[in-house]
């Protein structure tokens, strides 16, 4: 990977080297003249080429950014396993540090380290405060030149291989050697440990609970270093289910759950592009079964970020993503000492504007005092009052506070309500489907859901038939005039009598037919 400067992100290039344009011609030059031109020239082509592959191979073109004077004190963890990623564990552990503590696993960016990660993103401030054990992943030099995480290589980004295997094993570590809870870790990082974090997610599903990605990528967006830079910018498009079976293929055979992802994102990157939160976006609700729309969207912080929701089923947020309106290319601290504010700023890559670590720390569930912002509770007492064919009532209790109602079916919203009743028409009979509601604030954001109602409406399930007109007509389905179809009880024109025309009909009630190409039942 290329090596930024003190201005440059940690997951920046170097802009590309370009020949000079040429010289008009001299008459008949002197020939040592001409000979010093000439390796002048050559020094110049071979300095193009170096650049090149300093550019492919992650050679440091840059110095490296400055480092604040350190002020957390880390331990050194010698020996964690086999390590085959060859990296470093550190470990911030808080001097109350309860039994069964959750892990938060933090990955630099890209010409950082352990240390200066701890002394400026505001989390070891935190594991003071709720009682979480930090562990802090560290690579070399020798591993990339730039310090970067290789989130591009694919002998480090799969299960049981590489960098990847590296921090598995600090977190096996964490549970053995700390008594921390191996049933609530989690992982964040920046840039290139961003998209790190991203891979350990991916390929540890069954370790990771959560994760926050700080300005990276989906995962497999690269498996070389060509194709990660353009991956960073302009950026790759996939579908959400290109992106998810990229996930679900780094782990064969793991059902869920699968890990909650919360995605922060300067709205002014130039190194990791805003596209990529489009991505992981798309990457992680597909993933969890959701589509791409958010649920609720609100504003959080000082500088308004902008936040978007996608719920699960029961209510709970299983993506986030959060866009952080005016900075560039790093992780979002606040410093001061209230009790939103966090981190320093101390070296690059760091950016006032908001605390990400204090807002991620509740996104991972370990500030349990703190209520969601506009956080309306989930209402109480979901349930069917009264069911027909076609049609389910719903009511429950009403909401201090909530100004009217989000209801969903299986997940997608049908219906807002201004008090505490609905009534979801136009069903197929003898059908299923399972509600949830939730609380709007006068913002319209959404509150948590209710525990979900599952509800059958009544009569037999409608029978759908698909076949050519000439069959329809033959088993009874159909009438024919004209040389013309017409479903039977409908008398719905279905085209050309022949074995050509294929349509669909739906029969609800027995013996009477409708066309249903689009949908049956």
């Amino acid at each position: 990977m290329s090596h930024p400067s003190p201005s440059r992100p940690p997951l920046s290039r170097p802009s590309s080297s370009h020949a000079p344009p040429p010289s008009s011609p001299l008459s008949r030059p002197e020939r040592s003249e001409r000979s010093a031109r000439t390796r002048g020239r050559l020094r110049r082509a071979l300095g193009r080429v170096a650049a090149a592959l300093a550019l492919a191979t992650g050679i440091a073109l840059l110095p490296p950014a400055p480092q604040a004077q350190a002020a957390v004190a880390l331990e050194r963890v010698s020996s964690f396993g086999a390590n085959p990623g060859a990296l470093t564990m550190y470990v911030y552990r808080p001097a109350s540090l309860p039994a069964d503590a959750p892990v938060v696993v933090a990955l630099h960016g890209c010409t950082q380290s352990a240390q200066v990660y701890a002394d400026n993103s505001g989390l070891p401030a935190f594991a003071d405060r709720h009682g979480f054990l930090l562990v802090l992943a560290e690579t070399t030099t020798v591993n990339n030149a730039n310090k970067c995480f290789n989130w591009f290589q694919s002998a480090d980004i799969r299960r049981g291989q590489g960098e990847a295997a590296s921090v598995r094993q600090m977190v096996a570590h964490a549970v053995s050697a700390y008594g921390a809870d191996a049933g609530r870790v989690q992982v964040t990082g920046l840039s290139a440990g961003g998209a790190m974090t991203a891979v350990m997610l991916a390929a540890y599903p069954d370790v990771f609970r959560a994760g926050a990605v700080m300005a990276g990528l989906p995962y497999e967006c690269a498996t070389d270093v060509v194709s990660a830079f353009g991956c960073m910018s302009p950026g790759t498009d996939r579908t959400p289910q290109d992106w998810a079976q990229r996930v679900r293929n780094a782990h064969p055979g793991f059902a869920g759950p699968w890990p909650r992802v919360s995605v922060w994102q300067g709205a002014n990157d130039p190194t990791v592009v805003p596209r990529n939160a489009d991505e992981l976006r798309d990457q992680w609700t597909q993933v969890h079964g959701l589509d791409q729309s958010p649920d609720r969207t609100s504003v959080i912080g000082p500088n308004s970020t902008r936040r978007e929701e996608y719920l699960a089923p029961d209510g709970a947020v299983a993506v986030q993503v959060n866009r952080v309106p005016g900075i560039g290319h790093g992780t979002p601290v606040d410093p001061g000492s209230g009790p939103e504010q966090c981190g320093a700023t101390g070296t690059a890559h760091f950016i006032d504007s908001i605390c990400s670590s204090y807002w991620v720390v509740r996104f991972f569930g370990l500030d349990t005092g703190a209520p969601e912002p506009g956080g309306l509770p989930a209402p109480a007492g979901l349930r069917s009052t009264g069911v027909t064919g076609t049609s389910v009532a719903l009511a429950w209790e009403p909401v201090s506070g909530a100004t009217g109602y989000a209801v969903h079916r299986g997940g997608t919203r049908v219906g807002l309500p201004a008090d505490s009743r609905y009534t979801d028409s136009g069903l197929g009979a003898g059908t299923t489907h399972t509600y949830t509601v939730a609380a709007r604030g006068p913002d319209g954001a959404e509150g948590a859901r209710s525990a979900p109602v599952t509800v059958t409406t009544t009569g037999a399930a409608a029978l759908c038939w698909t076949s050519s007109t000439y069959e329809h007509v033959r088993a009874g389905r159909a009438t024919t005039a004209g040389g013309y179809a017409y479903a039977k009880g409908s008398n719905q024109n279905m085209g050309l009598n022949n074995t050509f025309v294929t349509r669909t009909l739906k029969e609800s009630p027995t013996g009477y037919y409708v066309l249903a190409d689009a949908r049956c039942p």
